[in-house]
């Protein structure tokens, strides 16, 4: 679904101006360990899977709908990587809307499917080792590209606003 009924309605009354949106995204990787990119086209950049979490949604259910329509993959998500937000995670869209995401990243288990868009969000999905990965349209740390072993999540901070706590 390219924007849902809850969005249309937002965007009718505020234009183009910047909301507010809570989101999620996906490391999918494959047994050659490459990860799963997508190119929305439109001269947007490429990003990993993601989306809106939609009303009543709860982050983990989001990326698993998310995953499905943009990719015809099935995943289940194994781990929360990290929460990432603020300014450096505005965008603007082609079509001159203003987003500042809120994502909460997930490392996910493939179960099954082909990847195959069933939204027509997605021009071009490719496995790509982490080295050589596109620019992206959002400012991920590496920490999330990385083999994980830990359970560590990642959490955004700017030191110099903790040290003033």
């Amino acid at each position: 679904m390219a924007i849902s009924d809850y969005y249309k309605n937002l965007r009718s009354q505020v234009g183009n101006d910047l909301i507010f949106m809570p989101s999620v995204a996906a490391i999918i990787k494959n047994n050659k360990n490459e990860i799963l990119f997508q190119y929305p086209g439109k001269g947007e950049k490429w990003s990993l899977p993601a989306g809106a979490i939609e009303l009543g949604e709860t982050p983990a259910q989001a990326v698993v709908r998310e995953v499905w329509e943009e990719t015809g993959l099935r995943v289940k998500p194994k781990k929360l990587l990290g929460v990432f937000g603020g300014e450096n995670f505005r965008y603007t869209y082609p079509n001159g809307d203003q987003v500042e995401y809120n994502i909460h990243v997930f490392d996910c288990l493939y179960i099954d499917g082909e990847l195959s868009p069933i939204d027509g969000e997605s021009e071009k999905l490719l496995f790509i080792k982490k080295e050589n990965k596109p620019e992206l349209a959002l400012p991920y740390p590496e920490y999330i590209f990385e083999d994980i072993s830990s359970e560590r999540t990642y959490f955004q901070w700017d030191e110099q606003w903790l040290a003033n706590l």
